[in-house]
C-alpha cells in the first residue's frame, strides 16, 4: 500500500460495526435481575409510582456520574491500584446490609403496631432519589461495566473516548427504559398487593437480594 493510498483511507470518527453485538450483551446485562431493579419494585409497590420514579432518577444520577468517572480516568486509577476497587466493594456491600437492616426494621415496627392494636401502617420516611443515588453510588457495578464491558465495543472508532461515551450514553438510556417499565408496572398493580402478607412477602424477598448481592459483591 502506497503513502497516497493511505492517507485516502477515511478516518471513522464512531465505529458502527460493534453496535449489534453491544446491544445484544447490553440487553442481557440489564434483563439480569440487581440491585437496582429490587429497588425500584419495593420502591413503586410500597410508596407510588412519584416514590418509584425519584428512586429511578436516582440511580441514573449514579450512573451518569459513574460512566463520566471511567472515561474520566478513574478506571485508569482502579487499573493501577486495585485496594481502591476492593474499598468500593465493601462500602457497596455494606450499604446493601443497610438496606436489608432497614427493610427487617420496618417489619418488625409494623408488627410491633400490629401487636399494640395500631392501624396506621409505619410510614417509610427515606428519600427515594437519596436511596436510589446511594445504592448505584456505593456499587462499583456500573465502574466494572465501564471498565471491563464497553471498551471491548470501541471497534475501529478514530475517537475512543468519544465512542465510549455514545455506548455508555446507549445503554443507560436501554436501561431506564426498561426500568421505566418496571416502575410504571409495579405502580400500576400496587393496590392489588397491599394485603399485609403479600407485602411482607415482598420486603423479605428484597432483603434476601440484598443480602445475597453483598456477599457476591465481596467475593467476585
Amino acid at each position: 500500500m502506497t503513502r497516497d493510498q493511505r492517507e485516502e483511507e477515511p478516518h471513522v470518527l464512531l465505529d458502527p460495526t460493534p453496535l449489534p453485538a453491544f446491544l445484544l450483551a447490553s440487553a442481557v446485562v440489564i434483563l439480569t435481575p440487581g440491585v437496582d431493579a429490587f429497588l425500584l419494585l419495593r420502591t413503586s409497590l410500597n410508596a407510588g409510582r412519584r416514590a418509584g420514579l425519584l428512586a429511578l432518577v436516582g440511580i441514573h444520577t449514579a450512573s451518569v456520574l459513574q460512566v463520566a468517572a471511567v472515561i474520566g480516568g478513574l478506571g485508569a486509577l482502579i487499573t493501577r491500584h486495585p485496594a481502591v476497587l476492593s474499598v468500593l466493594k465493601w462500602v457497596g456491600a455494606a450499604y446493601l446490609v443497610y438496606l436489608a437492616g432497614s427493610i427487617l426494621r420496618g417489619l418488625w415496627l409494623a408488627r410491633r403496631a400490629g401487636a399494640e392494636g395500631l392501624a396506621e401502617p409505619v410510614p417509610d420516611r427515606s428519600n427515594p432519589f437519596l436511596r436510589g443515588l446511594l445504592s448505584n453510588l456505593t456499587n462499583p457495578k456500573m465502574l466494572l461495566f465501564s471498565l471491563a464491558f464497553l471498551p471491548q465495543f470501541v471497534g475501529a472508532a478514530a475517537q475512543p473516548a468519544v465512542q465510549l461515551v455514545v455506548l455508555g450514553v446507549i445503554f443507560l438510556v436501554l436501561a431506564a427504559f426498561w426500568e421505566l417499565t418496571i416502575v410504571l408496572a409495579a405502580a400500576r398493580i400496587a393496590d392489588r398487593l397491599r394485603h399485609p402478607r403479600v407485602s411482607h412477602s415482598l420486603d423479605l424477598v428484597s432483603v434476601a437480594a440484598f443480602l445475597t448481592i453483598s456477599v457476591g459483591l465481596v467475593a467476585s
